[in-house]
């Protein structure tokens, strides 16, 4: 494989319990991927992202592990997973895994060593403390809320940036780091391309592990103390040893990295290959999405954000993932969301200076689940937020109605397949709670229609192989910024270029002629002069 070839690759993401069940279990699992990769052929994905299907007692989906070179049986076996990456390569797809090194099971046989004998090696894996009169070492928050500290029968207290079941691993132990490296060398061997690298930005910690100020009495967030002064040492050698030698895709997900951090993560001589650019995921407390006023505080984070990366790295862009609502949700308002809109959403970040990824079922344009019960919910963190904010006396409907907007389990409910029950998904009783607008939102209905939102992002996919050269190198200009409610901007490198005009409100918007080639355009007919609610346009020259 070329050097940065994934500079010209669209990624799919997998979360493998919600995309296709083949044994009627009501969980996804490797043979049912394998069933769908025609699927994705078709629709022309270089890469798939499967979410983590490691050895897990799934108290934070899978983000838990309890051994990193078994697979959950609940997926499949390990032969099932070298059949997956075997057929995949087949058609020219490539994957990567998910490595969760933060932390891992407290089921893992390293916790469970630890647990037992205070004085074994793999105690040192861990992050220890002993105190006087049964006092937590300090004040901070977990991001899963309470203390980050949790206690053993035996007075030790135990590390968790995450839920208490998910104790943080020790980086400060080269033992630990040696173990870590041997696992990702071995999946690499296996034949997949890489990575993406979970809150790899909590590794560091302040050994000192002093509480914090805080206004009355409150816990310290954990998520302040990312990107540790040092961490560079331990992500350098991780490159080293095993990221450089595979020559593989490396994406991090990277909270707390600044604009002056970003160059060490994601530049020429970067940490990664990329990391996920966050700065403008949602538009979190809009009133209304669909105001002009909305689409330009949003479109000047979007052009704030990449005019900056563009010049100094390589970013992940992305509408919607398994940690987040649907993007159709979140930038959109409920009678809003059509074709039109949808595809000018996909118009607006697809060529944006990065790798695009794709989530399942963003496809097909699957929307947020109203929730009803916190009990039809699966997310730790949605549970343990439910209740210690009902505990502190706040309207349980109120708490399930911000779920239903923000929520992670939006993104994890079954891929809706066609019209039949559970949306093709399962023949069984599906893990999680199906979207009820299954039978109008399903990838059969889509495949065959040419004015399916499936089939503009075909499209799109296309429009970006056949443009390659200008994705992997061309600049980032923003364009027409005088324009209320469009965003616009261009990619150009040696004369050549794409043109990217998206009308994103719900009224005609009056524009100008545009001297070039109309390669794309959501719309079947145009005029020139006057861009329709929601049409987006994509130029060559």
């Amino acid at each position: 494989m070329k050097n940065n070839w994934w500079k010209e690759s669209v990624v799919y993401q997998i979360y493998p319990q919600s995309f296709m069940d083949s044994n009627g279990d009501g969980i996804g699992d490797f043979n049912g991927i394998i069933r769908k990769l025609d699927y994705l052929q078709n629709l022309g994905v270089d890469v798939l992202w499967i979410c983590p299907m490691y050895a897990s007692p799934l108290v934070d989906n899978g983000y838990d592990i309890s051994d990193y070179y078994k697979v959950n049986p609940i997926f499949g076996t390990n032969e099932d997973m070298e059949h997956l990456i075997d057929e995949a390569q087949k058609r020219k797809i490539k994957i990567i895994l998910d490595l969760v090194v933060n932390h891992c099971s407290d089921q893992h046989e390293w916790f469970q060593k630890a647990m037992k004998d205070p004085n074994c090696e793999e105690a040192s894996y861990f992050y220890f403390q002993t105190t006087e009169n049964d006092k937590e070492p300090n004040n901070w928050r977990s991001n899963f809320g309470g203390s980050v500290w949790s206690r053993l029968p035996d007075g030790r207290w135990y590390y968790h940036t995450f839920a208490k079941e998910q104790p943080d691993l020790n980086w400060e132990c080269k033992e630990l780091r040696q173990k870590i490296y041997e696992m990702i060398n071995w999946w690499l061997e296996k034949g997949i391309a890489g990575f993406r690298i979970d809150a790899i930005t909590f590794i560091k910690k302040d050994l000192s592990f002093a509480s914090r100020p805080t206004n009355d009495g409150e816990r310290y967030p954990v998520e302040n103390l990312t990107d540790y002064k040092g961490i560079g040492t331990f992500l350098d050698e991780m490159k080293e040893q095993c990221f450089d030698k595979y020559n593989c895709m490396t994406v991090a997900e990277a909270p707390g990295v600044d604009d002056a951090a970003f160059e060490r993560y994601a530049g020429k001589n970067g940490y990664f290959s990329m990391i996920f650019d966050f700065g403008w995921e949602n538009m979190e407390g809009e009133n209304d999405k669909s105001s002009i006023h909305a689409v330009e505080r949003w479109k000047k984070k979007i052009f704030t954000h990449v005019s900056h990366n563009s010049t100094i790295g390589w970013s992940a862009i992305f509408l919607e993932n398994h940690d987040q609502s649907r993007c159709l949700n979140k930038f959109l308002e409920r009678e809003n969301i059509s074709f039109y809109s949808a595809s000018a959403l996909a118009s607006i970040y697809f060529f944006l200076y990065g790798t695009p990824f794709i989530y399942q079922g963003q496809e097909i344009g699957m929307t947020n689940v109203k929730w009803k019960n916190i009990n039809d919910m699966d997310d730790i963190r949605a549970k343990r937020t439910y209740e210690e904010a009902v505990g502190q006396g706040k309207d349980p409907d109120e708490v399930l109605a911000y779920f239903s907007e923000l929520g992670r389990d939006n993104a994890r409910t079954p891929m809706q397949w066609d019209d039949s029950e559970s949306g093709g998904f399962t023949v069984g009783k599906p893990w999680i709670k199906c979207n009820d607008n299954y039978r109008t939102i399903n990838a059969q209905s889509q495949v065959n229609d040419p004015n399916s939102l499936y089939n503009y992002y075909k499209r799109l996919i296309q429009c970006y192989h056949d443009h390659a050269d200008i994705v992997r190198q061309a600049v980032f200009r923003p364009m027409y910024e005088e324009y209320q409610g469009l965003i616009a901007y261009e990619r150009e490198v040696n004369g050549k270029g794409l043109l990217v005009i998206v009308n994103f409100t719900n009224e005609k918007l009056m524009f100008q002629k545009i001297d070039q080639k109309c390669v794309l355009c959501n719309y079947h007919e145009t005029e020139s002069e006057w861009l329709q609610p929601y049409e987006a346009r994509i130029y060559s020259k």
